[in-house]
Order: C-alpha cells, then structure tokens, then sequence
C-alpha cells in the first residue's frame, strides 16, 4: 500500500472525486458510514427541499473542508472491497477471514502429512538416486 499513515486513517472522512458527482463530499460520506452514495444522495436531496439554505451552506463546506481521499489509499481494488466489507459489516467479515484463515490452515496441515510421510521420503530417495 502506498499510503503510509496508519490504518485509522481508512476510517476518517474524506471526499471522494472519483465517486462523487458533484464534488464527492456525498460519496466520502457514504464511504464513512459503510452504505451505498445513492442513499446520501438522497438524503441530501430531501434536505435541499426542505432546508435548502443549511444543506447547501453545509455542503459547500464539507467540499471545502475535506480534503480528498488520496488516489492509492488502495493498493487493488479487493482491498478496497475488504475495508468497505469491514466498514459495513464487521462480523461477517470476521467470519470470512476466519473460513479463509481455516481453509489455509487445512491446506497446510495436508502438505505437512504429505511432506512427512514416508512416501514422500522414498520418492525423494528415487529422485536423488536419478541424479
């Protein structure tokens, strides 16, 4: 990852240009709170209805105010769909990282059994011999 602050900074509110219509400030939100930028996009259309001066005055300075997210605060676009998982639900992220870290713990376990066999040492053997 090229960003090199600490991972705290994933959970701070930044704008977001390359989602954001406008600005991104609507996008940058979405982001922070873990829920898709159409949601605040209309949140924030009913507030232009119906506190149109307050929403604007409070957009403009959001757009001001925050700075933009960086463009590599992620190294692929998997890590991305991780800390957005995370944001939105942590546990079933939790549950995922412990099936994935359990299938490699399993994975490891067979070559383990297959490295010390003794099959294994007899092909190793064979092969020496080759040589």
């Amino acid at each position: 990852m090229v960003w090199t602050n600490s991972s705290s900074s994933r959970y701070r509110l930044w704008r977001d240009p390359d989602r954001g219509i406008i600005a991104g400030v609507c996008a940058g939100i979405a982001n922070y709170i873990g829920t898709e930028p159409i949601v605040v996009r209309l949140v924030a259309v009913l507030g232009l209805i119906f506190f149109f001066p307050p929403t604007v005055i409070a957009y403009v300075i959001l757009a001001v105010v925050l700075q933009p997210k960086p463009r590599a605060f992620y190294a692929s676009a998997e890590e991305e769909a991780f800390w957005r998982g995370v944001n939105t639900a942590p546990t079933d992220t939790l549950g995922a990282l412990k099936a994935k870290f359990r299938d490699l713990e399993d994975r490891l376990g067979q070559m383990e059994g297959q490295v010390t066999s003794g099959e294994f040492d007899l092909h190793r053997k064979f092969r020496d011999l080759g040589r």
